[in-house]
């Protein structure tokens, strides 16, 4: 929800688009996906995109992608290349990905998995480097870990796994599906570093919360590895998600929207820090995406996001102690302090 709910804009181009075309064949172009994909490409740096829809589709199309631009191009052999995943990831829920998921729950009873992925530390570049092999086609990662708990990783890691994957002719996946599109104060997360990857996986926000909409955008001989049927999806790229995503990146651009999630997630992080509260353990984040971490005696995250949630505040809880906090980019001044008075009460409770 970067751009907030139901931003005017975003509903008067759903409503626009929507009573002239919503989808055709991908076997013709709109006017509308060719100038999304630039827009991406010329946000990111990269060179061509796809659209998707859902977070998960995109990175299961760069799974694709990567696995046959090894296979074609980097000497690695047909059907045995591995791909390198961090501990505690999150990625989505189709079973490629739970596959390679550190969560047991999320695996149970979804077999057989899928093979293909080795795992190593978060935020461990020596780790990357010791992991590759003659048979690793890239490192899949998210630059913050948000399903988590928002676990930033340290000053440099973004930029050592871009050299590493260079210099070893591996493929650097960056999902910012969850960081991207201004979540952490920049457009990209990796722009902190100018760690720019080979494939970046775009989602969620690029639809304003509207619709789904999703892309990867990449280095242009990966993406041309793609021939007519490899790949598609019957509404990926439709006319009604090309106009959204273009409508959600202007807000993003036009409205100050990054740089004000630094500032108020500045802000946010510095309230909390300010309640000196016994009952949290950790506060951690960037942008605007912060985790707090409570100990046990006050309750579990579940227990403490049903307290906020009374207080009018939507929150989500992960890994038990985890509490996570993302509101739209579009808050202000003024509601921080009142987020931040909020969440006090329920910490000050006995």
């Amino acid at each position: 929800m970067n751009q907030g709910h139901c931003h005017p804009k975003i509903v008067e181009t759903i409503s626009n688009q929507a009573k002239k075309l919503t989808l055709t064949s991908r076997a013709v172009h709109t006017t509308l996906m060719a100038p999304l994909l630039k827009k991406l490409c010329d946000l990111s740096g990269l060179d061509k995109g796809i659209m998707m829809n859902s977070g998960a589709e995109a990175v299961e199309t760069a799974i694709k992608l990567a696995r046959k631009w090894a296979y074609c191009h980097n000497n690695v052999p047909d059907d045995g290349g591995e791909i390198i995943v961090a501990t505690n990831n999150f990625h989505g829920r189709t079973t490629t990905v739970i596959s390679f998921s550190s969560n047991p729950g999320y695996k149970k009873h979804f077999g057989p998995l899928t093979p293909g992925f080795k795992e190593i530390p978060f935020g461990d570049a020596k780790a990357l480097e010791k992991a590759i092999t003659k048979n690793t086609i890239g490192f899949l990662v998210e630059p913050i870990q948000g399903e988590a708990g928002v676990y930033v990783p340290p000053e440099g890691y973004l930029s050592d796994i871009r050299n590493i994957c260079t210099n070893h002719n591996i493929l650097l996946m960056l999902d910012e599906i969850q960081t991207g599109l201004g979540r952490t104060g920049k457009m990209f997360a990796y722009q902190y570093e100018q760690a720019t990857p080979d494939l970046l996986m775009i989602g969620k926000a690029l639809s304003g919360g509207f619709i789904p909409v999703s892309a990867v955008v990449g280095r242009q001989d990966i993406m041309d590895i793609f021939k007519p049927g490899d790949h598609g999806s019957t509404y990926g790229g439709n006319p009604l998600g090309c106009a959204v995503g273009l409508a959600a990146l202007d807000v993003l651009e036009t409205e100050g929207l990054l740089e004000n999630a630094l500032a108020r997630g500045t802000q946010l992080r510095a309230g909390l820090n300010a309640m000196k509260s016994e009952k949290i353990t950790e506060i951690r984040g960037k942008g605007l995406m912060t985790a707090v971490d409570i100990i046990p005696s006050f309750g579990t995250g579940s227990d403490v996001c049903k307290m906020l949630l009374k207080k009018g505040i939507l929150s989500k809880d992960t890994h038990k102690q985890s509490i996570r906090l993302t509101p739209p980019l579009v808050i202000t001044e003024q509601q921080v302090d009142w987020l931040i008075n909020k969440i006090a009460e329920v910490f000050k409770n006995p």
